[in-house]
């Protein structure tokens, strides 16, 4: 018998496959300026140590976004709750995390099933919740869920395990200590050889095209970089709604931005939170559902340009 021939790529998929395929010749960073990065950092967090005194902070991409936006946001009550629409992203991610490890050609409904069975029984806050749905938003949970699950499918090239693809990947850096950088990453796929940087990292976006994306994943880069001493090469927010990435080559500008945006985030977060300063408003697209909009007069007057640009 002969082995089963691999599917044919759709137009879409082989479009993916290019746009994340590495160059010919080999990306290896300059490991003096590597460690330029790893050592400014370490001095920021040693200064920022001293003025932290007890108080420890975790900083992940979203925190730093929100502390370089609107601070008076940034400091509200934390409100999240768990609805069908946000824990469908949560579901798709597990399902495809699932499907890639699965033999044969899984069935996106029966991943979908899968992740939220094996959710169901953890002990997080997404598990509770998952246990106590209706019949009838427990449908709508697994119609957000494989509906993403499915556009991935049909975006993305089936994934060979020797290019070690992971989802959900946990980051932090440093192991310990009063300032923690920390993340999960949606997607990756390479590992570095040697100093060779090989890895792509990906956020899965549905919706628009946001700059505040871009950023996050330069902060991930950044972790990337202090963690294992070797820059992702590429870094990708694919909106999986309109089958299109958006892809960035990693290079030392990047690195020296996402150094500087997270050094910031930290120093504001530490006025903040230790020193005491009054936070600053600055009106932007946080405003629509900021729960101080109508009470806002900044925010107000920038909803009202919205408007009017619209």
């Amino acid at each position: 018998m002969t082995d089963k021939a691999p599917p044919e790529l759709t137009p879409l998929q082989n479009k993916t496959l290019g746009l994340l395929r590495r160059a010919p010749d080999p990306l290896v960073f300059d490991q003096a300026f590597v460690a330029s990065i790893r050592s400014d950092v370490d001095d920021a967090f040693a200064e920022f140590a001293e003025r932290l005194g007890t108080t420890t902070l975790f900083l992940s991409k979203h925190r730093v976004t929100s502390v370089l936006g609107c601070e008076v946001q940034h400091l509200l009550p934390d409100d999240f709750s768990w609805s069908p629409a946000v824990a469908g992203g949560q579901v798709a991610h597990r399902a495809i995390q699932i499907g890639i490890n699965w033999r044969g050609d899984p069935v996106p409904a029966d991943l979908v099933d899968e992740a939220i069975a094996r959710l169901a029984d953890e002990d997080t806050s997404l598990g509770e919740w998952i246990e106590r749905l209706s019949e009838a938003d427990r449908a709508d949970l697994t119609g957000f869920a494989v509906d993403k699950v499915i556009k991935f499918v049909e975006c993305f090239p089936p994934l060979d395990r020797r290019a070690a693809p992971t989802t959900e990947s946990s980051v932090r850096w440093p192991i310990q200590g009063p300032i923690v950088l920390s993340g999960k990453v949606d997607l990756t796929i390479g590992r570095p050889a040697g100093a060779e940087s090989r890895k792509v990292i990906i956020d899965l976006k549905t919706g628009w095209v946001s700059p505040k994306h871009r950023e996050d994943l330069r902060f991930y880069a950044l972790v990337e970089t202090l963690r294992t001493g070797v820059p992702p090469r590429k870094l990708a927010s694919f909106y999986l709604d309109a089958g299109e990435p958006v892809v960035e080559d990693v290079d030392e500008r990047i690195l020296l931005t996402a150094t500087r945006r997270t050094l910031d985030a930290i120093h504001a977060e530490i006025e903040l939170q230790v020193e005491g300063r009054t936070p600053v408003k600055r009106p932007g697209v946080s405003c629509k559902w900021c729960p101080m909009a109508s009470e806002c007069d900044e925010g107000q007057a920038y909803l009202a340009a919205d408007d009017d640009r619209s």
